[in-house]
C-alpha cells in the first residue's frame, strides 16, 4: 500500500488475519491487501488457504516498515486462537495500541 506523506509516496506494510471457510484463522503480511486477498481466494495465495476458500479479511494493521509487519505476523502466528479472537473483537483497540508502542 502507498500513502501520501509530505508530498511523497510512503510504502505501507500490512499484517493481516483471514478467516477461512472452515473457521480457522490465517495470518500474513503484504503491501497490497486487496491484491493479496484476491490471490488467496483464487488459490494462488498461501498453501494453507488454498483448500480453505473462500477467505475473508477480518483484521489488518498498517506499519511504516516491512520489519514491523513481519514481526507482528510472526508474533500473532504464535498466539493461541483465543488471543487472536480478542484482537478481532473486544480488545482490538487496546492490543493495537500496544503494537504501536512496541518498537521492533
Amino acid at each position: 500500500g502507498v500513502a501520501q506523506g509530505y508530498g511523497r509516496a510512503v510504502m505501507l506494510y500490512y499484517t493481516y488475519i483471514l478467516r477461512c471457510r472452515d473457521g480457522s484463522l490465517y495470518t500474513g503480511w503484504t503491501t497490497d491487501l486487496e491484491q493479496r486477498l484476491c490471490l488467496h481466494n483464487s488459490g494462488k495465495g498461501a498453501k494453507y488457504t488454498r483448500t480453505r476458500r473462500p477467505v475473508e479479511l477480518v483484521w489488518s494493521k498498517a506499519f511504516a516498515d516491512k520489519h514491523s509487519a513481519m514481526h507482528w505476523e510472526w508474533q500473532i502466528k504464535r498466539w493461541p486462537r483465543g488471543k487472536k479472537e480478542r484482537l478481532l473483537h473486544e480488545r482490538r483497540i487496546e492490543m493495537e495500541r500496544q503494537m504501536d508502542m512496541y518498537e521492533v
